[in-house]
């Protein structure tokens, strides 16, 4: 999940590296108003989404009243796609030196690296390697040393600043938290800019509100009633239980020439209204087709899951296959109701991809 800017920024300056003085607006009053406070400052609109200074997300008011002007032209535009809800007005920020930190994890090495760089900027997609420094790290020891990085940004003294940023992407089971830039004023180093991403995994033990604005209705839907389930663009609705389950079903559908319209996991033991609601809402992608449903039943019933698909009617030719407890009566209530069950998942991807 994307955290705001400003959930970032409160995150890190919670953690004592210095932010931009700064409030939250939702109208072109209180920016006026913050800018009385401030002086001259950003604007910046608060969307789910990087690269806002190219966008025109980022705008610059030396009055009070330029401030309401251009958050009023901020709130009447969307960027990248996102409409402007939020403002983010800070005091404008005397600039020396704009540098980049990073942390990820590097899925190629299943290990965290910092990335460096004493370029930092809008342009930092483009800076060349040699600007660049990255230190994958090993999850069990994590951060003992970071004057290496801080040398090789000019900023000798400061590696606090990276250790403290190690210390909250791994509190908070991140993904990616950079600051750029991290504006050197000619007295301190302030994060001017926050991203951060946090593991959708985590979130039952992080206290995270949900930013529901990167996912469309039938997400949120999935997401408040707990179903895992993320939007595709085929028309092959596919629902399993069991992430590495959904996964091959998906993998077994494109290698037989399909286009799988979601990924939708009911996870264990779903009972029949699990199974129903799950359904209704693969079934309001626009442009499924088609549905496929596998099911392994251990703690889940089969025959618990045919309720479930009965109840759901689905308004779509469907193919199920299902193995495990309650077997036979599931498919014995399946196939009363003209609903095709399917021995092996091969005959059902065939089934439902030449399904015309």
């Amino acid at each position: 999940m994307r955290l705001y800017e400003y959930q970032g920024k409160e995150l890190v300056r919670a953690h004592g590296i210095p932010v931009p003085e700064g409030y939250l607006v939702t109208s072109p009053e209180e920016a006026e108003r913050v800018a009385e406070l401030l002086g001259e400052v950003a604007l910046k609109a608060q969307v789910l989404s990087g690269g806002r200074g190219k966008a025109g997300g980022v705008l610059f008011a030396s009055s009070p009243k330029e401030a309401r002007k251009r958050a009023e032209e901020l709130f009447s535009k969307k960027v990248h796609g996102y409409r402007v809800e939020k403002l983010l007005v800070e005091k404008k920020l005397r600039i020396e030196k704009e540098i980049y930190i990073g942390i990820i994890v590097d899925r190629s090495t299943r290990k965290p690296a910092i990335i460096v760089s004493p370029k930092g900027g809008v342009d930092i997609e483009s800076v060349p390697p040699e600007y660049l420094k990255v230190r994958h790290l090993s999850p069990n020891r994590g951060l003992s040393d970071a004057r290496d990085l801080t040398s090789f940004l000019g900023m000798s003294g400061e590696e606090w600043i990276i250790e403290k940023l190690y210390e909250i992407f791994t509190k908070y089971d991140m993904q990616l938290l950079e600051i750029n830039p991290l504006i050197y004023d000619g007295n301190s180093y302030i994060a001017a800019d926050v991203r951060a991403i946090v593991d959708d995994n985590a979130l039952f033990r992080q206290n995270f509100e949900i930013n529901y604005e990167e996912m469309n209705e039938r997400e949120r839907m999935a997401r408040e009633r707990g179903i895992a389930y993320v939007e595709l663009d085929g028309d092959i609705g596919i629902i399993g239980n069991g992430a590495g389950l959904v996964m091959a079903t998906m993998d077994l559908v494109y290698l037989r020439g399909g286009k799988p319209a979601d990924f939708c996991d009911l996870g264990g033991g779903a009972d029949r209204e699990r199974v129903k609601e799950a359904i209704k809402i693969v079934l309001q992608h626009p442009s499924l087709k088609k549905l496929l449903i596998n099911i392994l039943g251990g703690i889940t019933r089969c025959d618990e899951v045919a309720l479930g698909i009965l109840e759901a009617s689905p308004n779509v030719p469907t193919v199920i296959r299902m193995m495990g407890t309650k077997e036979e009566e599931g498919r014995e209530i399946l196939e009363k109701a003209g609903i095709k069950v399917e021995k092996t998942l091969e005959e059902a991807v065939e089934s439902v991809v030449k399904w015309s």
